[in-house]
């Protein structure tokens, strides 16, 4: 069983799940097949996206669960209804050569990548203004959210002296603007 899972060419699968999807996809059926197929040909073109991979799997690997429970709530058309059901037993070597692909590649599933409480890891997004959410130093001049605060900055211009105040005008006296 093995061998014949690592013989499967994942590329292959994709494209052949996005091409069965596509012709769905005009008629009623889940919407979610091409997305999902589409999103999986472009994380398995990159040699070290294997983050994009991962999520491939998980999301390929939770619409089989979503597959069958669409399958016996919606009623449609027989060849529609076997499309469908293809693609669902399409998934199957799917989601198992991609998970072979990965732990070839060093990836690993055990606890989706976080490690206990720790939550750390390599940057993947950054907020704009350069906050960035963990780790990786500020950009454009901008401080990172963890970065410790500076001290105040010394005034590049001395403060000029304080001018005086005038004295009030006497009550009821006439006063020239």
């Amino acid at each position: 069983m093995a061998d014949f899972i690592q013989a499967l060419d994942p590329s292959k699968l994709v494209l052949v799940g996005s091409a069965m999807s596509f012709v769905t996809s005009v008629f009623v059926a889940p919407v979610y097949n091409l997305p999902i197929f589409l999103f999986g040909m472009l994380a398995q073109e990159s040699p070290d996206a294997l983050q994009s991979l991962k999520a491939f799997t998980f999301m390929l690997g939770g619409s089989i669960f979503f597959d069958v429970i669409w399958l016996s709530n919606n009623s449609q058309n027989w060849f529609i209804k076997t499309i469908t059901i293809l693609i669902l037993i399409l998934k199957l070597p799917t989601v198992l050569a991609f998970a072979t692909a990965l732990r070839q590649r060093g990836a690993s599933f055990s606890g989706l990548g976080v490690r206990g409480n720790d939550l750390s890891g390599a940057t993947v997004w950054s907020m704009p203004g350069g906050f960035t959410s963990f780790g990786g130093g500020g950009r454009d001049g901008y401080q990172n959210v963890e970065d410790p605060a500076e001290g105040p900055k010394p005034l590049s211009v001395p403060p000029q002296p304080a001018q005086p105040v005038p004295a009030p005008a006497a009550p009821g006296a006439y006063q020239t603007v």
